[in-house]
C-alpha cells in the first residue's frame, strides 16, 4: 500500500533516474528479500487474527491468492456502486484498481477526481468533498495486529477520512505478511519495511521522497458491519 500520494498532474515523471533513486531501489530489493515483515503468516497466526477480527464484529474472508481476493471483493461490491479507493500497491497488483476504474461496472470516484480541475479553490473543494464520503471504499493497510488492530499510514491523509468515518462501507484487502504481534511491531513494520519500499517506488516514479505524515489506528469500528476484511494468505502488496 502506498504511503505517499502521487503528485499533481503538474509534476511530470523525470526522464532520468538519479543516484539516490538507484540506491533506494537496491536497498528496497535487499529489504524485500530479507525482511521478516515480508513473510506470510503461519496458520496459527492467521487463525488467531481472523478470530480477533470476527470478535470485533467484522465480516472476514480468507483468500488463498490475489486472484481469489479480487473475486471476493467484486462479489461484495454491488453492481453500479459508488466506490472510492486509496493508492494501494495491493489493489493494483491483484487487478482490483483496474476493475473498479475501467470495467464500467462501478461509479469510480478516484477516476472522477483525477480528471477534476485542481488549479482552483473551487475544483479542489469539489474533489475533496467527493473523495471523503463515497458509499463504498476499498483500501489496504500497512499492518494488522493479531488482536485485530488495523494500521494505515499516509502522506496527505486523503484515504484516512473515508476509512475512519466518511465512507458508508469499507473493504480492506490485506496480505497476511502484514500481520504483526502488536502495535509496537506495527510501527516497526511501517518505519523499517513499508516506508523504505514506498520511498524507492516514489523515487522511481517522481524522483521524490516518501513521507509518513499521518497515521490511523483502528482498534475497533463503532459500526462493525461497516467493515469487511479480506486477508490474502499469500503476500500481496508491500
Amino acid at each position: 500500500m502506498a504511503i505517499a500520494t502521487a503528485p499533481t498532474p503538474t509534476q511530470s515523471q523525470p526522464e532520468y533516474k538519479s543516484a539516490a533513486h538507484e540506491a533506494a531501489v537496491v536497498r528496497a530489493e535487499a529489504l524485500k528479500a530479507t525482511s521478516a515483515f515480508a513473510k506470510p503468516a503461519d496458520d496459527a497466526t492467521l487463525d488467531a487474527t481472523v478470530a480477533a477480527l470476527k470478535d470485533k464484529g467484522y465480516d472476514v474472508h480468507v483468500a488463498e491468492s490475489g486472484e481469489d481476493a479480487k473475486r471476493i471483493v467484486l462479489q461484495l461490491l454491488p453492481e453500479g456502486a459508488e466506490v472510492g479507493q486509496g493508492a494501494s500497491q495491493t489493489l493494483d497488483a491483484i487487478g482490483i484498481s483496474h476493475e473498479l476504474e475501467e470495467s464500467g461496472r462501478y461509479d469510480a470516484v478516484r477516476k472522477t477526481t483525477r480528471s477534476m480541475d485542481r488549479s482552483t479553490p473551487e475544483g479542489l473543494r469539489a474533489m475533496r468533498k467527493l473523495g471523503v464520503g463515497p458509499d463504498w471504499y476499498v483500501n489496504s493497510a500497512h499492518a494488522l495486529t493479531v488482536d485485530g488492530t488495523i494500521v494505515v499510514a499516509s502522506n496527505t491523509g486523503s484515504q484516512l477520512a473515508p476509512l475512519a468515518f466518511g465512507a458508508g462501507e469499507v473493504i480492506f484487502v490485506i496480505g497476511s505478511q502484514k500481520i504483526v504481534p502488536d502495535l509496537d511491531a506495527a510501527m516497526r513494520r511501517l518505519e523499517q519495511h513499508s516506508l523504505p519500499l514506498e520511498h524507492a517506488r516514489m523515487r522511481g516514479i517522481y524522483d521524490i521522497d516518501s513521507e509518513m505524515k499521518k497515521l490511523l489506528v483502528i482498534y475497533k469500528e463503532f459500526r462493525p458491519s461497516r467493515f469487511r476484511v479480506v486477508i490474502v494468505r499469500e503476500p500481496v502488496g508491500a
